[in-house]
């Protein structure tokens, strides 16, 4: 069982930055292929960002450039640093653990002026 706790949300102007934590629970983090999902107001949920075991990364076109997903496995936690935030990246972030999936509650990310 792994349980997932994502922090970091909050309410920032445009062009300005965030970092959300996910802090992970349980066996097997390390070996673990993580994720940053999104899903804004009338959307579904979409990948933001991955990150495997051994740190091999992938992004969706809209946030390259601007986020990077990392993680430190002494910490079982993965980060995602939002910069150059867009009104557009406003969404509910979801922590994601691959195989089996595991979900975190997911916080807010708000971008407006």
């Amino acid at each position: 069982q792994v349980q997932l706790v994502e922090s970091g949300g909050g309410l920032v102007q445009p062009g300005g930055s965030l970092r959300l934590s996910c802090a992970a629970s349980g066996s097997a983090f390390s070996t673990n292929t993580m994720g940053w999902y999104r899903q804004g107001p009338g959307k579904e949920r979409e990948l933001v960002a991955t990150i495997t075991s051994g740190g091999i990364t992938n992004y969706a076109d809209s946030v390259k450039g601007r986020f990077t997903i990392s993680r430190d496995s002494a910490k079982n936690t993965v980060y995602l640093q939002m910069n150059s935030l867009k009104p557009e990246d406003t969404a509910v972030y979801y922590c994601r653990a691959f195989g089996p999936t595991y979900w975190g509650q997911g916080t807010q990310v708000t971008v407006s002026s």
